[in-house]
Parts: C-alpha cells; structure tokens; sequence
C-alpha cells in the first residue's frame, strides 16, 4: 500500500496555487481551481484542479491527473483525496503515443481494457469513513442540473454495494485503508445517453481503474480491480492482456474494422502499459487509448444532423451520405408523429432509441453498414472533384514549396493569399478564389497558414454555402506540443525564411531588418492553434495529414502523395516515381520567383535604440524610445470602434431559420432581396463605442482605451495595425430581428462573463455598449444605407413599434440563442 507523504502533497498544493495565482503571462499554463462542500460533513471542504486541455501536452506540469481533488485533515495537513488517471491521449495524437515512440519506449504485459461509453466517476473516502464520489472535475449538487454526474454516481454506488451485503461506510473504509481512488464509467441511458446503448440490465458503473492517491500516477492491475469489483458489487470493463506490442496492433486493427469485439459495439480500448525515456529503467505507468473511429462517427453524425433538422437548419453530411440521408428521411417521419420527440431528443433522450429503431427497420447493424461501405469503395475512394487541400502552418513551414511541387505533378489549382493585395473583406475574397479554382480543377491548394481556427472556419463557412460537397484536407505541419518541438522548428524555419530573402510578396527578410522578419516569424508561432478534430471548425475535415515541419519539402511532399493515393485513388490515380517527385521539388524551388512587393501589410515595427535579448525565444528586440507612432498609446488614438465579432454561420443560420418558406411575401420582402442581391453583411459584430460617441460617453470609451493599451503592453500583437489584438470574450443574446424597407437588424443583449466554476453561473461584468440599443447589423437594402442607421430604425420602433403602418417587421429568436464573440477593434484607414 502506497501511503500519502505529507510534505510532497504539500508541495503539490502550492504549485498548483503559484500557477492558478500568476497573471497572464507570467506562467507557461494556466490552472483553475474549484472548491466544494462535501454534503454530510461539518463543512468539509475538496479542492479540485485542472488545466487546460493542451496544457496536459506539454511538459513541466506539477501534475498530470485529470480528475485532482485535494483537502486538509482535521489537524491541517494536505492530502490527496481523489486521483484520476493521467491525460492519456490517442494513437498518433502525441509524439509518445505514435507507434513506432510506442514500440519503443515501453513493456508490457499490456493490458487492453474495452473503453465503455459514459462519463468518468471517482469514488474515494475522506476522514470519519465518509465517502466522496465525483465527477471529473465536480461533486455534490450542481445548480445547472437536475441531477449531477456526481449525485447519479452516488446512487449507483449505493445500488451496487447494497446488493452485495454491504455499506457505503465500509467501502469508504476500505478504499481509506489502501489509499486508493477507484475509478469507473457511469453507463445509465435513463440519466444521460452518449453513443452506445445501454439496457436496464448493463447500466451501472464499469469499475477499470484504483489509483494510489499520489502526485506520481501509479494504479493496480486489472485483475486487482476486477476482484475488488466483485467484491463491491460493480460492473467490470473487460480486459485482454498481451506480452507483444506488434501483437497489441494486430489485435486493435483486426477490432477497427467493425468497431466490434466480444460480439459487442465498443468505443476502442485503454491499453495500460508501462514507460520510459529511452525504452530503459525506470519504467513507471502509463495508459494510451485506441479509439474506433467507425460506426461511432456516424452515429455522431446522424446525431448532430437530427438537431440541425429539428433546429430548422440544413444538416451537414460529412460522411456515409446515402444512409444518413435515407436516416434522416425516417427520422423526419417519426418526428412528424410525436410532436414530443423534439424536445426530448434535443434535451439528449431518444437518440439511441430511433437509431436502433431504424436499423432495425432496414435489418442491419452500423458496423454491418461500414463493412459494406469499406467493401463498395465508396465514401472518399470514389472522390475526384471539389478537393481543397488546407495547409495548417507557421511561415517558413514550405507550404508554397509543397503546393507547387503539387501544381507540377497533378496540374492542380492553386491560390495564395500572399498575392492578393490588402483589400477589405481578403479573407472572403480568398474563400471567393478558391471557389472559383474549383470549377477549372478537381482540386485546388489553399494556400495561406490558417494557424488559427478562426481561418479555418471562415474558410469553410465560406465555401460551403457554394460547395456543400466541399472536401476539406488538413496538410497539418505540426507544432504541438510547442514545449517539445518550437526550438527546433525555430532553426529550421528562420533559416528558410531568411535564405528565401525577398523572394515572397510580403516577407522581404533580404530587404528588411533580421529582427523584424523573427519578430513576425514569432508571432505566427505564438498563435498557432494545432489541428483539433474533436472540436469546430477541424471536425469538418475529411482527411487529415500531419507533416514534419523539420522534414524537406521532398519529404512532406512524398507524404503528402503517399496519403492522397491511399484515401483518394481518384484523385491520384498512381503514386509518381521518386524521379517524378524530385523533379517537382527541384521545379517549385527554382523556379519560383516573386515580382510583387506587398510588405507593407506587415507595417514598419518602431525605431529603437536599445536591443536586449529575450531568453525565451531567442529574438533581439528593441526596447521603445518614447511614444512612437506605433506605440499602444499613439495607435489607441486611431481606434474607429471596439466591438463584439460574432460567428457568420451562427447569426445566418438563425435569420434563416426565421423566415420558413410559409413567411408572407410583403414579411418577407426585404429578407429576400437581401439574400438574392447578396447584401446580406461578409461578418457580423455588436458596436460597443464608436469614435464618434466618445464625447458624449467618455467613460466608456476611456476605459476600453485601457483595455487596449494593457492588452497590447501585456501580450503585443507583431501587426497591430492590420491585426489588433483582441481583448476578451463575450456572449451575446438575439432576442429578435427588426427590419423596415431599408435595413434589418438584431436587437441584443450582451450577457455577463461566465465565471470559472463549472456551474457556470453569469456572475462576471458585462461589457459597456454606448449605443442605446446594443443591436447587430444584418443587412442594408443598397450602398446608399448606412449600417448606422440600425440606431434610427431600433428607435422609432421602440416609439411606435411594429406592424400597421409603422412600415416596421419584427420576429421573436425562439428559445434562448447565445452566441460566443470576441472583443476586439477595428483600426481607422489611412496611413500610420
């Protein structure tokens, strides 16, 4: 039995606080705390800590559990109540979890336990026996929920042991005696349904797991567990056990084909282990996890679709287009008949209930359905049109080298942003390009870094309203973790760049100073946002290739290919020679030259006179000589307007959504001639203040100067001319759209900050708004309309109101729709 040290929890404890206390910027990660009460206790109270997901990426963490909560005993001293597992991550997700780092650096025996289809739940023990259940990062009552994980958890926990004999109190007992946290699935379709089903007779919680309460991650085996979870009285999560990993491979691909083991629908597999840094001692424990992508991303898919068609919206159909189609038809049907079922299945009940029903229906099963589907070759091997390739990048990466190197072998389309000059709404006229390349080539390179999520959204939200059949492909350099890889992606990458010199349209390393080039070359660095295809926008992908940004370009290119082939053979029908291949490369880097020169878009950094080195990237800066013409100070003074930017494809989807085709014609009218003339507005913000409002609502503009200039100093932006850092989050109601014969506009509301506890309650401070009715802009029936007279329109109608003839429409947003923005501003034009 692994006892508690109380000096290194200590320890713990305050490096967890010194981190959760830093401002920003002063630590490399970001943890949060959250406190609770323990119900049935003199006010006992638990700790729970985390950091953000990518944190658990890197390395220096004081701790890498997911699921942390820590107390004091009667006497003060700290302890460790619950410890959940360490972040495990994904084959291919991480640098450690790619196979051939697996091979490698760890030993078995491996023990493959089945991945059950819940939510997490710890089951620990305080002092005086009394047993603490939680969540992943909660427990007791939560105010957001009728019932929480945590409550549900309890339940079953009372269930299980009393069938077996036995207390809460001695499991409480024991698990206090070993120093233990057990950890299990809650698997109950009556509380909370997820993908897979399950019956009255298999819900329970799956026990897989005890951990050692220590800061360092050790757990017993899983025979340890399954015998404890006899014992108790829980369910068990199956396990096989291998001495061989090439044997582990074997066995999760032969799985994958069906997504079946056991005769049984499963997610994947945990596969427990144990490793090293080098493949030798010390070995110590660790998990990755296999996950099946098929049939679970359908069912995802048909989920998701479901919601957009009871949501009044059009449903995007990634994949499996012929049966999620015919789903949908079937779904549309019982829908029809129980006026009920939207509620509840919006509400995350009858969703599996109307799969099975359906396959049932067509006497199948989803894993039948892939099989078919693998065996017909349709899906992405009969895809030959409407391919864009995305590269994901930082400068210096060699995107331009690989998209030309494609260009020379397949006669591709090609379209770089570098060439477009600085032009309002660029993105969308880059979008716009793409879109038309697509119609002389079945695939085209969009080629630009979208290193944020933000491009890669507006990218697609762009095209797809033209392109529904779009294919998206991520060529990802990737950079993550940035603890582990930015040094050497530094070298390699300043190196290229500033050998290329002036041979790029808006990077002239051969004309401007060496510092400048880094400096802007570390920008895109700090904003790079790694490839997430769990989360939006990166979910939309259709394939996925992670290239080596330290590799040549041949290399990347000869992958690049190599993965095109395998997943589109329609679209490279055969793999080119190596000779093909070099020749490419050779042809895209010789000759290539640049004759448009559109640096300035970068802007001119300040002239300074000191040049002090910052160790943590190794750049020469220069320190400031008073307040010069690109100061925070000098540039808040061109400030036009701060607002509240808001996702396109939120705000359109809800004016759709408010004009169904039964809407009378005069209703109507301007809705249409907005959407036919294409005068609806390319982006869609709140007007906090405008310059010009300054004077009569000082206080406000004051302040959001403030803002500006702290943001700027705290964490500057390379181009804060062209791109003005951005000053928080917020979340903005649409409470209902306004419109006359001229222009129509949403009248919002801007909510508080949500605070950082997982209730989420709105205890923040909301943002000012000098306008007398915070509204968004959706359109103007010609040029000669001014956005700004959304304030004319939203005060006669609260004079006189709509209807009659007031010549003023307005309609209700159903329900409650929030939408998350970012704050930000919009510089004045002219030069600087």
């Amino acid at each position: 039995m692994a006892t508690q040290d109380p000096q290194v929890v200590a320890k713990l404890v305050r490096d967890l606080e010194e981190l959760r206390k830093a401002k920003k910027g002063e630590a490399k990660f970001t943890c949060k705390k959250n406190t609770f009460t323990v119900s049935g206790t003199n006010n006992v109270t638990v700790d729970s800590w985390k950091f953000q997901d990518w944190d658990y990426k890197r390395a220096g963490l004081p701790t890498y559990a997911r699921g942390l909560f820590t107390t004091r005993r009667k006497d003060g001293t700290p302890e460790i109540a619950t410890r959940g597992y360490d972040k495990f991550f994904n084959v291919g997700e991480t640098k450690a979890t790619e196979w051939r780092n697996v091979e490698k650096n760890t030993k078995g025996p491996y023990e493959l336990s089945v991945k059950e289809n819940g939510c997490i739940i710890f089951i620990s023990a305080l002092e005086n026996d009394k047993l603490l259940v939680c969540s992943k990062h909660s427990t007791g009552a939560r105010e957001d929920s009728n019932v929480s994980h945590a409550l549900a958890g309890e339940h079953w926990v009372e269930r299980h042991v009393s069938a077996v004999g036995r207390s809460v109190k001695d499991l409480a007992r024991t698990l206090r005696r070993m120093n233990v946290t057990a950890v299990g699935e809650l698997c109950d379709d009556s509380f909370e349904e997820h993908v897979l089903a399950y019956d009255e007779a298999s819900s329970g919680i799956y026990l897989h797991g005890l951990n050692y309460n220590q800061p360092d991650f050790q757990t017993m085996p899983s025979e340890e567990v399954h015998k404890f979870a006899d014992e108790w009285g829980f369910k068990k999560a199956k396990f096989e056990v291998f001495d061989d990993i090439f044997r582990v491979q074997s066995f999760l691909e032969n799985c994958a084909e069906t997504g079946t083991w056991d005769g049984r629908e499963t997610e994947g597999f945990v596969i427990r282990c144990h490793l090293s840094d080098n493949g030798s001692e010390p070995y110590r424990h660790w998990f990755f996890k296999y996950k099946f992508e098929e049939p679970y991303l359908m069912y995802r898919q048909w989920r998701e679709c479901t919601k957009a068609v009871i949501s009044g919206k059009h449903p995007k159909i990634r994949k499996h287009q012929e049966i999620t189609e015919a789903y949908l038809q079937f779904a549309r049907r019982k829908l029809m008949k129980n006026s009920k079922m939207a509620d509840e299945y919006m509400h995350n009940h009858g969703i599996i209930a109307l799969r099975e029903e359906f396959l049932k229906e067509r006497g199948t099963t989803g894993s039948d359905i892939i099989a078919q589907e693998i065996k017909k070759q349709s899906e992405s091997k009969e895809i030959n049109q409407n391919v864009i390739l995305v590269p994901i990048a930082s400068l210096g990466c060699g995107k331009t080298t690989v998209a030309l190197a494609l260009v020379k072998l397949f006669k591709w389309g090609h379209v770089q942003n570098d060439n477009l000059p600085k032009q309002k709404n660029k993105p969308k006229r880059f979008a716009f390009e793409v879109s038309h390349a697509l119609g002389e080539h079945s695939a085209v390179i969009a080629d630009r870094n979208n290193h944020q999520r933000r491009e890669r959204s507006q990218l697609m939200e762009d095209i797809y309203p033209v392109l529904p059949d779009a294919r998206f492909i991520a060529l990802h350099y990737v950079h993550e973790p940035k603890s582990e890889r930015l040094s050497a992606i530094r070298e390699v990458t300043r190196k290229r760049v500033l050998e290329r010199g002036d041979n790029h349209q808006s990077i002239r390393a051969g004309t401007n100073a060496q510092e400048e080039t880094i400096g802007i070359m570390e920008g895109f660095l700090n904003r790079f946002e790694g490839l997430d295809t769990s989360r939006r926008p990166d979910e939309n992908f259709d394939q996925v290739i992670d290239l080596d940004v330290c590799a040549s370009s041949r290399e990347n290119l000869e992958t690049v290919v190599k993965a095109l082939h395998g997943a589109y053979p329609r679209l490279v029908p055969q793999m080119p020679s190596s000779e093909d291949l070099d020749a490419a490369i050779s042809a895209s880097l010789n000759d290539y030259h640049v004759d448009t020169d559109l640096s300035y878009s970068y802007g001119k950094p300040p002239k300074n006179k000191n040049k002090p080195n910052s160790p943590d990237n190794g750049i020469t800066l220069r320190e400031p000589a008073g307040k010069t013409a690109f100061s925070p100070e000098a540039l808040s003074k061109k400030i036009e307007y701060f607002n509240i930017s808001l996702p396109t494809n939120e705000i359109t989807s809800t004016l759709h959504s408010l004009f169904p085709s039964s809407t009378p014609p005069e209703t109507a009218r301007l809705y249409n001639q907005l959407v036919n003339s294409r005068r609806l507005q390319s982006s869609f913000h709140v007007t906090l203040i405008h310059r010009a409002s300054k004077k009569d609502c000082p206080e406000i503009w004051d302040r959001m100067v403030n803002q500006y200039i702290t943001a700027q100093n705290t964490s500057p932006v390379p181009n804060p001319v062209q791109n003005p850092p951005t000053l928080g989050s917020a979340r903005v109601r649409l409470e209902r759209l306004i419109w006359d014969a001229r222009i129509m506009t949403f009248v919002a509301r801007i909510l508080p900050e949500k605070s950082e506890s997982e209730t989420e309650t709105e205890t923040g401070a909301e943002w000012p708004c000098a306008n007398p009715i915070p509204h968004i802009t959706v359109g103007t029936a010609s040029p000669d309309v001014k956005p700004k007279e959304s304030n004319d329109l939203l005060k006669r109608w609260v004079e006189v109101g709509s209807g009659g003839d007031t010549g003023i429409f307005e309609v209700d947003v159903k329900g409650v729709k929030v939408v998350d923005g970012v704050v930000g501003l919009v510089m004045s034009r002219g030069k600087y």
